[in-house]
């Protein structure tokens, strides 16, 4: 009797010991499948090239009409080299008139010869585009050549007088970047585990640690014509602001002394302006000016870009989000783009 009883709850034992192994199982299986799915649907998204279905990049949205920014952006980055220049339409960042090849060795610093043939290539669009918007304005009659820039300005739905109007106002020329970016991500790889920390620590997105690529191509003696230096480009006073050292010293070309400082800054410019976009373009313009903004505009971050006309929001602060958008996603997947 006792070795019966003994055998059954031997059996119930191991029956049970079965079951939480199975049930253990069934989660880990399931949590995995939950996590490919959502990878999966990540990448089915980014991959859309729909300009109105806005898309999620971890926690910053990339909205759908900002794609042909970041497109023109990924190309400079990524596609053209140093010695190639688009011309293109500044506000219509999908109207790229042409690339040509500068000649002779190009350095990352033009020779005036070079120079003048990127000025002489914008004069002469601009010209071309001075007929075109005087033959639209008379409902003239137009060549093969100006029907196939109305069919660029008129991509997406872009009514004809709208864009046509000042078409010769916004050319603008964009050198490519290849070669400096690759130099940079080279850079980068000694400093991302460090930056990524400083902003995990500072209860914020990781990947903020990207921003070097548009400020700086991660070049420690980098200066600006504003004043800004190093990695992360900080003034003087915003140094003194959100980097204090008590021995006086300027930390702005310590890289990683200045990571902590653009955390600082990045955190106080979110809790102000609310959102990513916001916070991430007042690094280029400043927390009072997209404070401006948005109550001009209203917090679409897409209306701002298209319809703010405050003081010094100018090309750079319209484009600089798409810029930091194109740069995380080949820094995020480097082999892609060079391979």
């Amino acid at each position: 009797m006792n070795r019966t009883w003994l055998r059954t709850w031997f059996f119930i034992v191991f029956v049970l010991g079965l079951n939480a192994c199975s049930n253990n199982s069934v989660k880990d299986l399931r949590d995995k499948n939950a996590s490919d799915a959502s990878l999966l649907q990540s990448q089915d998204s980014a991959s859309q090239n729909n300009y109105k279905v806005p898309t999620q990049y971890g926690t910053f949205i990339k909205p759908g009409e900002l794609e042909p920014a970041v497109d023109f952006w990924r190309k400079t980055y990524s596609l053209w080299h140093r010695s190639e220049v688009a011309v293109h339409d500044d506000r219509y960042m999908d109207v790229i008139y042409e690339v040509f090849v500068l000649p002779g060795d190009v350095a990352e610093s033009l020779t005036s010869e070079q120079k003048n043939i990127v000025s002489q290539r914008r004069e002469f669009w601009k010209a071309q585009l001075s007929v075109l918007e005087a033959k639209v304005r008379n409902n003239e009659s137009l060549n093969g050549n100006e029907r196939q820039i109305i069919a660029k300005l008129t991509h997406n739905g872009r009514q004809i007088n709208h864009v046509v109007a000042g078409a010769s106002e916004r050319i603008r020329s964009q050198r490519g970047t290849r070669e400096r970016f690759k130099q940079g991500l080279d850079i980068s790889q000694r400093y991302d585990r460090q930056f990524r920390k400083i902003f995990k620590e500072a209860g914020l997105p990781e990947d903020l640690a990207f921003l070097p690529h548009v400020e700086s191509s991660f070049q420690f003696s980098a200066k600006s014509s504003a004043g800004a230096v190093g990695m992360w480009q900080f003034t003087k006073s915003g140094a003194q602001t959100f980097m204090p050292d008590n021995n006086k010293v300027d930390l702005r070309l310590d890289p990683v002394a200045s990571a902590v400082g653009a955390a600082n800054y990045l955190k106080h410019a979110y809790k102000k302006l609310g959102d990513w976009p916001a916070a991430i373009t007042s690094y280029n313009h400043g927390i009072g000016g997209m404070k401006r903004a948005q109550n001009q505009v209203g917090r679409d971050f897409v209306q701002i870009v298209d319809t703010y006309t405050g003081p010094a929001f100018g090309f750079a602060s319209r484009n600089y989000y798409a810029q930091f958008l194109a740069a995380r996603e080949i820094a995020s997947n480097p082999r892609q783009y060079f391979p």
